[in-house]
């Protein structure tokens, strides 16, 4: 849906304001609503859309999914964050256990890192060869026109954050028990690796940087602006309309009857709050 220049302006982040909580939880209420309408629409065309997303540690990723997805069907947009393969998948082609994830008509799936991981983790930290990577990198854009001409729409991001900022929220999560999940040894190894990901980076662009699936990069030290910045962007990538609806009116309760509320001891939660 190409919303009017005035709502675009509106929901358009600038890089030097700092925004409060207020502004970035109205701007994103504003965008919850239109990602709703693109959820319908999908549905009701029958669209298939998939969307990658890719970045250095701590850029963002996983927030960004959750402010995408929160208020929409996660039978409609799934998140697909796939684990290190098995034994079993190591000998497949390698693109092979992601095709079965490929979106349906009516499906949006996000991936939370993807097939892109043998361009970036699997090539900086030696678990691929160089050939592998190089054969990767050849082969990954007429796999992608594929998927293009087969009718799905595939979105992609690179959400990059500065050396500093990465340094603040990886200790950040040392030292918060609610984040310390998100720091596995593979990260602290990345970490002192900040140029071999740049130069990885750079080839992967250069190689799969296409005019079909072309990569889309979001500046992430401002975690509010970035999370705004990329919806807006995202809507703006796929056609859609409002649907009309019946107007929603709740029917009357039925009366109850002879029903009485039972006897049972039922184990309330205790109330501390």
């Amino acid at each position: 849906m190409k919303r009017d220049k005035k709502s675009r302006q509106e929901a358009e982040v600038t890089t030097t304001e700092k925004l409060s909580r207020k502004d970035y939880d109205r701007e994103l209420k504003k965008l919850h609503v239109e990602l709703v309408k693109l959820q319908e629409w999908v549905k009701h065309q029958g669209l298939k859309i998939c969307i990658v997303f890719e970045g250095r540690d701590g850029a963002g990723k996983g927030g960004t999914i959750k402010a995408i997805t929160e208020r929409v069907s996660p039978r409609v947009f799934r998140v697909l964050a796939l684990p290190a393969p098995t034994e079993r998948e190591k000998s497949q082609m390698y693109l092979q256990r992601y095709l079965p994830h490929f979106p349906a008509a009516g499906e949006v799936v996000i991936f939370d890192r993807s097939w892109y991981n043998r361009a970036g983790v699997e090539r900086v930290m030696g678990f691929c060869s160089d050939e592998q990577a190089r054969k990767f990198l050849e082969a990954t854009p007429a796999v992608e026109k594929a998927m293009v001409e087969s009718g799905i729409v595939l979105i992609k991001y690179w959400l990059e954050v500065s050396p500093e900022e990465q340094t603040r929220r990886l200790e950040g999560r040392i030292h918060d028990g609610r984040k310390t999940w998100k720091l596995s040894p593979m990260d602290l190894k990345s970490y002192s690796r900040w140029y071999e990901y740049s130069r990885a980076r750079d080839e992967m662009f250069l190689a799969t940087d296409t005019s079909w699936a072309p990569w889309y990069v979001v500046r992430s030290d401002d975690k509010k602006k970035a999370r705004l910045n990329l919806i807006t962007h995202l809507l703006d990538q796929i056609p859609y309309k409002e649907l009309t609806h019946e107007k929603i009116v709740l029917p009357k309760r039925q009366k109850p009857g002879d029903y009485k509320e039972p006897d049972y001891p039922f184990r309330y939660v205790k109330e501390r709050f």
